[in-house]
């Protein structure tokens, strides 16, 4: 299992919401390259990246910082926020971005994840947020009736390289992950799933560790590591059997 740092963009700055709330932002940095490429030091083996004003847009809005960002690092990228079309993912992956996370379009046109991944195979990664368990969209602003774990069963067979389950009602609020909601999307489905949201301290890291069997490959931490809760390098250490 992996460790992923975050970087979520809000008018070109690293913010961090509460519980996806545009109004509950915190700044933590003024310079998303410097930001990235300190966490490439800290031994980041990949980086997700969120364009938040593109997620509420439902277009690309922060291009100029995620152009910094890739030119920053050397690891591995991925961004989520906004992708609703063929030619955004294009873009983005020109622009030298890894994996681009399709979230509300997943939820509203599966055959837009299909063809995504037809064209660029392991390169499209959906992102799945929830609140009790029910599908959120448009920046978390609207909630579905499609459950969770039925829109991840939906892509099974797509090609889809990882999903990014979030618990809502954690994210931001450092009261650790949604083990067992995780762990029961995990096992429902053969692709691989990603923890994000609620992460705050290692002791969480041990316990996501503990469902990495079911196929949870990889955890997203955000304000943890800009807090200092989480020492990037530590948790990293952790997940490699480090001391």
């Amino acid at each position: 299992m992996i460790v992923i740092p975050a970087i979520d963009l809000k008018g070109g700055q690293c913010v961090r919401l509460e519980q996806g709330l545009m109004e509950k932002d915190t700044v933590f940095n003024d310079n998303p390259g410097a930001q990235a490429a300190e966490w490439q030091r800290q031994g980041g083996e990949l980086l997700h990246i969120v364009d938040l004003d593109g997620a509420f847009a439902g277009e690309p809005r922060n291009r100029s910082a995620i152009e910094s960002i890739v030119s920053s690092v050397t690891i591995p990228t991925q961004l989520g926020g906004g992708i609703r079309d063929i030619a955004t993912v294009e873009a983005y992956l020109s622009l030298g971005i890894s994996r681009v996370i399709i979230g509300t379009a997943a939820q509203r046109n599966p055959e837009f994840v299909k063809e995504a991944c037809e064209r660029f195979p392991g390169q499209i990664v959906v992102g799945i947020d929830a609140k009790n368990g029910m599908v959120a969209v448009q920046g978390w602003a609207e909630v579905t009736g499609t459950t969770a774990v039925d829109l991840a069963r939906q892509l099974e067979g797509y090609g889809v390289s990882a999903i990014i389950y979030t618990d809502i009602s954690r994210d931001g609020m450092m009261q650790g992950p949604n083990l067992q909601a995780t762990r029961a999307l995990a096992e429902a489905i053969s692709i691989p799933v990603i923890a994000s949201g609620g992460l705050s301290s290692l002791k969480d890291i041990e316990n996501l560790m503990s469902i990495e069997q079911y196929g949870v490959t990889g955890v997203i931490t955000g304000k943890a590591i800009y807090s200092g809760a989480i020492k990037l390098a530590e948790a990293i250490a952790l997940t490699k059997g480090q001391k």
